[in-house]
């Protein structure tokens, strides 16, 4: 998953060594990641799960996402310098070092790492690494700088936070876990597509190879409205399969249709304004369905 988030704004005074690192981790967009890992380490356990294994799976799983973020701030340095949005990063500004920048990264996923082997379990330590590399080396070296397509295939590694968080609290990756995952998937495109339509000259001039860049805005524009249709399609899977009840269905029922016409208005009559609103509403979205999918877990069997 890649919920972007506007650039701080700049201050006239330089920024602290603390906050440049801390800037280097994407803090809004890991949170969102750490976020859908905790709801799959709930909806894993029938009760409340140990907290224990939450508190230290939480602390593997944000220092590990970090440590990607940090990973990726210093492979796209260059990049980052020509595109508006991420010209302010410490890395593209030249005010971190790249052993600094690598050092960091390495730092917080080995120390995630052994949180996750040594107080979780070896196979969310694994799962967890291996999304690591996922998005800080397959996505971010090798697709992201090739493929207008990127987006689709490396967004499995972003989909893998609620696969992480139940395997921390159930040992084993169940089809419930793949059902999130692939909600996550699905969203990943309209989400990160809409972002690219208004910020299409910033793509163009970095020479990323951004659907809106290599197809055009029109192709791009039918392209997240067909998404947020099949979008619509996987929210549903986890009512069919009964791991949710009907307060889950009636939140993707109403969040999906709410994407749809963005998508729909988006394809038929396009302004950046509504491109940042669809971008917006995606993250939005994305919370609420996943928040939906908690209060039905535990509010359902008390309802029944």
């Amino acid at each position: 998953m890649n919920p972007t988030v506007s650039s701080p704004a700049l201050s006239s005074s330089p920024p602290s060594r603390w906050s440049q690192y801390l800037a280097l981790t994407k803090p809004r967009v890991v949170q969102l990641i750490v976020f859908c890992a905790v709801i799959g380490m709930l909806l894993a356990s029938p009760g409340w799960p140990d907290w224990r294994i939450v508190i230290a799976a939480t602390a593997g799983i944000w220092l590990v996402a970090s440590a990607a973020a940090a990973f990726n701030c210093l492979v796209e340095r260059e990049i980052d310098r020509r595109m508006k949005r991420t010209a302010w990063r410490p890395t593209a500004k030249g005010e971190l070092a790249d052993r600094h920048t690598l050092a960091f990264s390495l730092l917080l996923c080995a120390i995630g790492c052994a949180i996750l082997w040594l107080w979780v379990n070896p196979l969310t330590m694994m799962l967890t690494l291996a999304t690591f590399v996922g998005y800080a080396i397959i996505y971010t070296v090798v697709l992201k700088p090739l493929t207008p397509q990127n987006i689709v295939i490396g967004g499995a590694s972003g989909a893998m936070p609620p696969v992480l968080g139940w395997t921390a609290v159930r040992g084993d990756a169940g089809p419930e876990a793949w059902l999130l995952c692939l909600i996550i998937f699905l969203w990943t495109p309209p989400h990160f597509w809409a972002l690219a339509l208004y910020r299409a000259e910033d793509y163009a001039r970095a020479g990323l190879p951004m659907l809106p860049v290599t197809h055009g805005a029109e192709f791009t524009r039918l392209h997240v409205f067909l998404y947020t249709i099949v979008l619509f399609a996987g929210t549903m899977l986890p009512f069919v399969y009964g791991m949710s009840g009907w307060i889950y269905l009636a939140a993707a029922i109403m969040l999906g249709a709410a994407f749809i016409l963005y998508g729909f208005r988006l394809w038929r009559d396009y302004s950046d304004t509504l491109a940042r609103q669809a971008f917006r509403f995606s993250i939005l979205h994305l919370s609420l369905l996943f928040a939906a999918l908690l209060v039905d877990h535990y509010l359902s069997p008390l309802l029944a």
